[in-house]
């Protein structure tokens, strides 16, 4: 497509016409007002504005007029002296230097907040290890009750946690339901007083641009967070044995094999998701984050996992 954009002030069915025909002598111009020509000179003197032969003006009214034309002058000077002044006063070096306003700097944004939130969540996930696979998780009550996702304990017979403090604990499956990809798991009571349970937040109270923080064991490196935002919080995208498109949080945060399970949290620190998936790219035979990640939203988790413990 060419760049060039057409003539200005010229509509789309512009065409040329013919030059303007010069105009006849004695007609009248074609304007609707009358042009002087700047190289005219000065029209001569009406008859009435012209002294008459044999008329002698006298020297007193000469004086007079003189002094009127005096006074005038100087009237004049001191109104285009005001005006000048009015307009070149800003450039005297004497007056005030101009200096433009600006605003003083934006309160600053609570520092700490997103390491408060990473510190108050880290002692509640877990690294879940289930045969050859790995994932995370996070406990949810004192119970020792933890929730992950059923494809990361998928036909495990033996499954154990690895706690933030290092410590490793043998879990057990109490219920799947691999529809919606979700799994709790159960550790004893003496296990459990070395987690600390998350406090679950509000998944419809999210707004796109919201940050959020993704904890878990991406690639096996435990205890791992990253941050992002709330890209968008009802993304329907498919995931579990069944295929079905489901209401999804889409977030930025960098989620990699590993993270599944783990939680998407808010900026309080509070549950609003549970990272399952992560969009790759169909021509790449390697996968890992793109800026496109998934997580179930907390309010369907909670239903979900009452069920399975009830």
């Amino acid at each position: 497509m060419s760049p060039h954009l057409g003539h200005p002030f010229r509509g789309p069915h512009y065409a040329p016409g013919p030059p303007p025909a010069a105009p006849i002598p004695g007609s009248e111009p074609p304007y609707p007002f009358s042009v002087t020509p700047a190289s005219a000179g000065s029209a001569p003197p009406s008859p009435a504005a012209a002294p008459q032969a044999g008329v002698t003006v006298s020297p007193a009214r000469t004086s007079a007029r003189r002094g009127r034309i005096l006074v005038a002058s100087v009237a004049l000077s001191i109104v285009a002296g005001g005006l000048a002044g009015a307009v070149t006063g800003s450039r005297d070096p004497e007056s005030a230097a101009v200096e433009l306003p600006q605003a003083g700097a934006p309160p600053a944004a609570a520092q700490g907040s997103i390491t408060a939130a990473a510190a108050s969540v880290l002692p509640g996930v877990v690294s879940v290890r289930a045969g050859r696979a790995t994932g995370s998780g996070f406990a949810i009550d004192q119970q020792g009750h933890v929730v992950t996702n059923a494809h990361v304990v998928e036909g495990a017979s033996d499954v154990s946690l690895v706690l933030s403090n290092g410590r490793r604990v043998d879990a057990e499956i109490i219920g799947a339901d691999e529809d919606n990809d979700l799994a709790v798991l159960q550790v004893s009571a003496s296990d459990a007083e070395g987690l600390r349970a998350l406090t679950l937040g509000r998944s419809a109270q999210l707004r796109v641009g919201d940050p959020v923080l993704a904890v878990g064991s991406p690639l096996g490196l435990e205890g791992t967070v990253t941050a992002g935002i709330v890209s968008a919080v009802d993304r329907q995208a498919r995931f579990g044995d069944n295929g079905n498109r489901q209401s999804a949080i889409q977030t930025d945060a960098a989620i990699n094999p590993g993270n599944s399970g783990g939680p998407l949290v808010n900026a309080a620190g509070q549950v609003v998701g549970v990272n399952t998936a992560i969009a790759t790219l169909s021509s790449s035979s390697r996968t890992g984050n793109i800026g496109i990640g998934f997580a179930i939203p907390v309010d369907r988790m909670k239903t979900i996992v009452e069920g399975l413990i009830n």
